[in-house]
């Protein structure tokens, strides 16, 4: 049986000793590359997992597989998931309606128009940084009702598709008539590094403004982790005024 060593660390190596402080803690904090030179320009996009590892098939042809849907089926489906309330994470008055209008429109949400990056186009509201953003705190929970649908369903309908189908089908369940819903949304496999989020290094910053208070381009968000306003007002501040002015920049900038 051993025991670790929780004496403190010193600053001396002992006599005669191996000169390397081994018990000295590693150094904590964020030291990378794009924190030290923060204007480098960001060359990762150039260099992408190859596409034989994407898990779909080559050549697979996701229209064709969409379009081979009985969609009132799933449709069904997903209005079933709506009101069997789980144990895990009980339904709202027995219904999970407004917790995957809420996905749906945070996946959504984050389309921005002067870049054209961001939306629910992808499906990439299941990876990081998406996934682990303030904001969307908890959404994770809806994804997982869904998991039984996409299970059933696989390649069939993509996971982008699925987030927005449910979110309508959640809108017509509670009386809401939709326009309907146009597929053909192709998931990404890994997460997206070549879309600019906003230059904060902490959840909630918003060092994104300069002046009077001019919204740096193309960002659409108020701060890190948000996907629209800040709903108690600029930085949490219960302004009207300068709530209002946030409210229409960023949903102008998010084609609303």
């Amino acid at each position: 049986m051993t025991t670790q060593d929780t004496s403190p660390a010193t600053d001396t190596a002992p006599a005669g000793g191996c000169p390397v402080l081994h018990q000295t803690p590693a150094a904590m904090g964020s030291l990378a590359n794009q924190n030290w030179w923060p204007e480098q320009l960001n060359l990762r996009p150039l260099n992408k997992n190859s596409p034989k590892i994407d898990p779909m098939d080559d050549g697979f042809d996701y229209a064709a597989e969409f379009n081979s849907l009985d969609l009132a089926a799933v449709k069904a489906d997903i209005a079933d998931v709506l009101t069997t309330s789980q144990d895990w994470w009980p339904a709202d008055y027995g219904h999970y309606g407004p917790l995957i209008i809420r996905m749906t429109w945070h996946s959504a949400g984050t389309y921005r128009i002067h870049d054209g990056r961001g939306g629910g186009g992808s499906g990439t509201h299941r990876f990081a940084p998406l996934n682990s953003w303030p904001d969307n705190a908890n959404l994770d929970k809806a994804r997982r009702l869904l998991w039984p649908v996409k299970q059933k369903y696989g390649r069939k309908i993509s996971w982008a598709d699925l987030m927005i189908l449910a979110g309508n089908v959640a809108l017509e369940s509670m009386g809401f008539e939709t326009f309907g819903f146009g597929g053909g949304r192709v998931d990404v496999w890994e997460p997206e590094e070549d879309i600019y989020w906003g230059p904060e290094t902490g959840w909630l910053d918003d060092e994104r403004y300069s002046g009077d208070r001019e919204l740096a381009d193309p960002l659409g968000a108020v701060q890190m982790g948000l996907i629209y306003v800040n709903p108690e007002g600029p930085n949490g501040t219960p302004d009207p005024l300068a709530a209002a002015r946030d409210i229409r920049e960023t949903f102008a900038r998010m084609a609303m």
